[in-house]
């Protein structure tokens, strides 16, 4: 038994070996090597000097950081609010079509992970730029109804660089990471508890209020996690989409890299992004926790 175990220890080790090491070079390395530059600050045009400084996060911790920090929480909560409220009906309603459909339907939610970010994003600034297909159909409208009689020419909405478009953006990006994580959680349901709560007098609304969301909660957490930290770290989307008072920090840690070539504070705004995706996994955990100590008792 000792030597089977032995063989299966060797067994284990090689395969484990070559993917640590791969995540322990291309992975922590360079992260702690990021994690020193935040101690750092410059020293000529291309070296850093790590010398212990902590003026970095102080500086990161200026108001003018702290207003974008903040925006970017704010857009990052309400882009998985939005996400929340779209996605659970979605959720729903795939779990509960017939089983020929449930595959199609949620190849459907998985099909812009096909096309590339960037690409999805244009297609996306086509759609709500100023002559683009929204103000277009919006004018045929506008046209057909004899508006342009009664009131004057239609004149087109700004729906690119600004709040809006970001938010729109980011809801249309991420609202598959809400869908998946809920339907994985919907899906385990016993729906005998449903029937029950509608043969005992319950509306559907409240079934699905008292029932349905109580027991959906794991999936529901998780869906939130899952959107809210890429979406508090999202770069593409507001660069394109968004203007000058609508970037993210994200926006400001890739200028902080490229252009002001400013390296030891960009990293320590992106430590900062990390520890606060950190602190909202350390809350998810200390809620799942909680709620696996209470249906214990």
């Amino acid at each position: 038994m000792e030597q089977s175990w032995n063989r299966a220890k060797q067994a284990f080790a090689a395969i484990a070996i070559p993917p640590m090491a791969w995540l322990v070079l291309f992975f922590l390395a360079p992260l702690a090597l990021v994690w020193l530059f935040s101690f750092g600050q410059n020293d000529g045009l291309k070296d850093i000097a790590i010398t212990g400084t902590f003026a970095n996060y102080a500086r990161a911790l200026e108001p003018l950081y702290l207003q974008i920090f903040g925006k970017s929480l704010w857009v990052a909560a309400l882009t998985t609010l939005f996400c929340l409220v779209l996605g659970f009906p979605v959720a729903l309603a795939i779990t509960f079509a017939p089983e020929k459909w449930r595959g199609w339907l949620l190849l459907l939610i998985m099909l812009p992970f096909w096309t590339n970010l960037l690409v999805r994003t244009y297609a996306l600034i086509a759609v709500l730029r100023t002559n683009g297909y929204v103000n277009a159909t919006v004018e045929w409208f506008w046209q057909l109804g004899g508006l342009d009689q009664l009131l004057g020419p239609y004149q087109p909405m700004e729906l690119l660089y600004n709040n809006f478009a970001v938010i729109f953006g980011l809801i249309y990006v991420h609202l598959p990471f809400m869908v998946l994580p809920l339907y994985a959680a919907l899906d385990r349901l016993d729906r005998s508890l449903i029937e029950a709560s509608l043969d005992l007098g319950a509306g559907h609304l409240q079934t699905i209020l008292k029932v349905v969301v109580p027991l959906a909660m794991p999936g529901i957490v998780s869906g939130i996690i899952i959107t809210f930290i890429p979406a508090l770290g999202a770069y593409l989307t507001p660069d394109l989409l968004g203007g000058p008072d609508s970037q993210m920090i994200a926006n400001v840690i890739e200028r902080q890299f490229k252009r002001a070539n400013d390296w030891p504070f960009g990293a320590a705004l992106s430590f900062l992004l990390m520890y606060l995706t950190f602190i909202a996994i350390a809350i998810q955990a200390v809620v799942a926790r909680h709620r696996r100590e209470n249906a214990r008792s």
